[in-house]
């Protein structure tokens, strides 16, 4: 995946959380790369997860992700 052109369509409380989102997206054929810093682990709180989308996913994604939450 070329990540020059990458949004954030979402970003979820743990890394576990955008794991599977992650698989969501998966399931419908969208690429994704989930983008987080814990300071190597130093810093288990910030365990925040972004996940990031090609620029022309990023409708089909939160689409996605939007049927996958009700």
């Amino acid at each position: 995946m070329n990540t020059g052109d990458l949004v954030r369509v979402s970003v979820f409380p743990s890394v576990a959380d955008a794991q599977i989102a992650q698989g969501v997206l998966d399931g419908v054929g969208i690429e994704s790369l989930i983008q987080s810093d814990n300071a190597g682990g130093m810093y288990p709180a910030l365990d925040a997860a972004a996940l990031l989308v090609r620029s022309e996913d990023v409708a089909a994604a939160a689409d996605a992700l939007n049927r996958h939450q009700r």
